[in-house]
């Protein structure tokens, strides 16, 4: 029987079946994932199947699985969401259990790094997990040269950072696994006791794939008319560049939206006094105060009769594309001409 290691996988499914071929894997093998199963591969879905299925199978706290399991999304993990679909909330409920770190008379498995000379069940699990804030820790208490260069003991394996197309060997001790999969670059794994390496290539690039595929879903999952106009001013800016016509147009339809919604702003500040005129002529002046405290637009009404309405008034109350159109309803402004919010 022989315990498998495996490096950064990134959602490579075929990879990893190539991977398990290559090493004839056998069904009483133990299989260990360094982590990093999910995020910028075509099919993390897949990978996390397989791994929950396969009895006794390993798979570590990686920074990836780290990140569904905090909530810190950006791009990637946003991805990942979209591929798991209806299963992500029970697969990140799982990937809160996974272990920091694997142990063996023959081997020790980390993510990431390790801090030389401290047992592993005493280790910073930001370090294990090479979050940015455990790499900044591990800075200070290694500040010369890398961890795995003063490292000496029990061989370790370890993932996280891609070492090129050939993995990170040195003195039978340290085996640097991440070959950068998802990358175009290969999958490797090591097996133990026999200490024998095994690598596939990629099949693709998948990351740059997977990353131009999604744009449009990721974009469409954003909730745009919550958002404040800096953040979306930002986030259409940051997408500028993004490739493909359907990015593209995407990226139109929702730019000629926010612009419609942010036209309104003017209309708004006109409705007031008309607004104000037709409490007037239904409830009269001795009783516009009493209607005019009871309508939905009364802060801006008040205003209007302290002669404090502009525009800057208005802006203040529509922070947002949905408060701008709560304010419109509220004031009866139609907004059934605008386009439809892409």
């Amino acid at each position: 029987m022989r315990t498998l290691i495996i490096g950064d996988i990134h959602g490579c499914y075929d990879e990893l079946r190539d991977l398990f071929d290559a090493a004839a894997l056998a069904s009483d093998d133990i299989v260990v994932s360094v982590g990093d199963l999910v995020d910028r591969g075509p099919a993390p879905a897949e990978v996390v199947r397989w791994f929950r299925a396969r009895p006794g199978a390993v798979v570590l706290m990686g920074n990836h699985e780290r990140k569904h399991v905090r909530g810190v999304f950006s791009y990637s993990q946003e991805v990942t969401r979209l591929q798991l679909g209806a299963a992500y909330a029970d697969d990140v409920a799982w990937m809160r259990g996974l272990p920091y770190y694997y142990e063996t008379p023959d081997i020790r498995v980390v993510h990431a790094a390790l801090v030389p000379g401290v047992p592993l069940a005493e280790q910073d699990e930001a370090i294990l997990a090479g979050t940015t804030s455990g790499e900044a820790k591990l800075r200070e208490l290694v500040p010369d040269g890398y961890w795995h260069e003063r490292y000496t003991g029990t061989p370790v394996a370890f993932g996280h950072h891609v070492t090129g197309n050939e993995p990170l060997l040195r003195d039978g001790v340290i085996y640097g696994l991440d070959t950068g999969a998802c990358h175009g670059g290969r999958l490797t794994a090591l097996s133990v006791p026999d200490f024998r390496l095994y690598s596939v290539p990629a099949r693709a690039d998948h990351w740059a794939a997977t990353a131009r595929a999604y744009q449009v879903p990721v974009l469409r999952t954003r909730t745009w008319d919550q958002m404040s106009w800096r953040k979306i001013d930002e986030a259409i800016a940051d997408r500028e560049g993004a490739s493909g016509d359907d990015t593209t147009a995407y990226l139109a339809q929702l730019a000629a939206w926010v612009a419609a919604v942010r036209a309104l702003l003017p209309r708004l500040l006109a409705e007031v006094p008309r607004v104000a005129a037709r409490l007037r002529a239904e409830h009269g002046d001795d009783n516009y105060a009493a209607a005019a405290a009871a309508h939905p637009a009364r802060p801006l009404l008040f205003m209007l009769d302290r002669k404090r309405l502009e525009l800057d008034a208005i802006a203040a109350r529509c922070t947002s594309p949905a408060a701008t159109l709560a304010l419109a309803a509220r004031l009866g402004v139609a907004t059934s001409e605008l386009p439809p919010r892409p």
